[in-house]
């Protein structure tokens, strides 16, 4: 069944001497199958088969995408690990998941360089590894950017389901399309929306090797790219960059992930000429709603995706679900009577259905007994021109993380709060850095301990005052 599954839908598509992918160098759908084939028969000989839970930990390469599709082709369960993450961040998903296999990287490995067209593995056995949960083939964790990742499982049924999802969105690369992806691989935008709705569809995927914007830029226009897919920190660094090609086939420009700041919006469509399209979804479904016309400007995201049913409970977004997509019964909390809990707070225009995003239900606290919406106050101070990136936290009292212009005071800070927030929401606690620290995934982290460890880091570097004390 899985051959079937994987085959129609995926490797199937096209004709053997079809482009599939380009970085470094092309690689055609032929040897994507051959590549596919070939490792397929070293996993069988290794032992995994179906029902074989397998844990995947690479470089980012087009080997790592074979090794998925051949895992797959096998009737594996695959555990999708970042390769970034350090062994005190590792280890202990190793541990929840307790996989049969392990495929990673040979040898120490060390940073990520970009992306690489081959890159080396090793297969290991582990002794006492839980085969796969019935049905999954996908397992992935949640970011864990408020707290510990939750393991997400995932059917073969809602992988497709996504990518119908996709094929039935408006203005979707199609068919001969160059498609140029600028998220990870290893995430759920990355792989769903780059790299399995491009082979379905029958487009070519453009994977820079390194991302210097000037060489992206090169490659786009050598490339004729016409669909782009990155992160806001992707775009806001192409926006700046002054050595530009004259002749770009560029007509599409799709974010995900977290809002883009109305600076960076500004900035790229008045250098490509093209505004930025949002996307929203939760790695627990995949691609919940966009609007690929430029129309929808943040904080709107467009209107639910084809194939998709949700609901809102008081401002609460809900997304139906046939099942948990929690493993092992963990948090019963978040999917009850067929229904998902996003945790995201949304509005819906009642004539054209567009959502928009208004923060998150767990952002809500409680000061003086009154409560507070720490995503407005984010949003008051992204607002500050010198300010690029903010994490507003809440224990004994608001705190604020800032990212920007290190030259920035608390006293510039509060002043700008109090002309645009009551009193109650102005944080007591400026803490100014040139950049916050981020997860594997390239999303802000959100854990106070962790923001106030690397400010401490950065004053013990710089030998700088790290905390800046706002008005009481």
């Amino acid at each position: 069944m899985a051959d079937k599954w994987w085959g129609e839908r995926l490797l199937g598509r096209g004709d053997d001497g079809d482009l599939w992918a380009v970085s470094a160098a092309p690689v055609t759908r032929g040897e994507l199958r051959a590549g596919v084939a070939g490792l397929r028969l070293r996993f069988r000989e290794s032992g995994i088969s179906e029902g074989s839970s397998v844990l995947l930990r690479m470089t980012p390469s087009f080997t790592y995408l074979q090794v998925l599709l051949a895992l797959w082709s096998c009737g594996a369960q695959v555990v999708l690990v970042d390769f970034r993450l350090k062994p005190a961040e590792f280890e202990p998903l190793v541990e929840r998941v307790r996989p049969q296999y392990l495929v990673v990287a040979a040898g120490a490995g060390g940073p990520v360089t970009g992306f690489r067209q081959e890159s080396d593995f090793e297969v290991r056995r582990l002794a006492g590894g839980r085969p796969a949960e019935d049905g999954v083939v996908l397992v992935q964790f949640s970011s864990g950017s408020t707290g510990r990742p939750k393991v997400i499982g995932r059917p073969a049924g809602s992988v497709l389901a996504e990518l119908d999802r996709h094929a039935g969105l408006p203005g979707t690369p199609g068919p001969g399309e160059r498609v140029l992806l600028l998220n990870s691989v290893m995430h759920n935008m990355g792989l769903m929306t780059g790299v399995l709705h491009a082979l379905a569809a029958g487009a070519t995927l453009v994977v820079p090797p390194t991302f210097r914007p000037a060489e992206v830029l090169r490659l786009m226009a050598r490339t004729e790219v016409s669909v782009m897919y990155g992160t806001p920190v992707h775009y806001d660094l192409l926006a700046r960059t002054a050595d530009r090609p004259e002749r770009l086939s560029l007509r599409l420009a799709v974010s995900g992930g977290e809002r883009v700041p109305e600076e960076t919006r500004q900035r790229f469509l008045a250098a490509f000429g093209l505004p930025i399209c949002q996307v929203y979804g939760v790695t627990e479904i995949g691609l919940i709603a966009g609007d690929l016309s430029g129309r929808c400007i943040p904080p709107e995201i467009g209107p639910p995706v084809p194939g998709v049913e949700l609901e809102i409970d008081g401002e609460e977004l809900l997304v139906r679900m046939d099942r948990s997509p929690y493993l092992y019964g963990e948090h019963t909390d978040r999917y009850r009577d067929g229904w998902l809990r996003t945790f995201d707070r949304v509005g819906r225009d009642p004539e054209t259905g567009v959502l928009s995003i208004l923060g998150r239900s767990d952002s809500l606290v409680v000061v003086g007994g009154l409560k507070v919406d720490l995503t407005e106050v984010e949003a008051a101070l992204l607002d500050h021109p010198r300010v690029a990136e903010v994490v507003v936290t809440h224990q004994d009292a608001i705190e604020a993380f800032v990212g920007g212009d290190e030259d920035l005071t608390a006293d510039e800070l509060t002043a700008w709060c109090r002309e645009r927030l009551s009193a109650v929401k102005i944080p007591k606690r400026f803490f100014v850095t040139r950049q916050l620290p981020r997860n594997s995934m390239g999303k802000l982290a959100r854990d106070r301990a962790l923001m106030h460890r690397h400010i401490t880091s950065e004053r013990s570097a710089q030998s700088r005052p790290a905390e800046l004390k706002g008005a009481s």
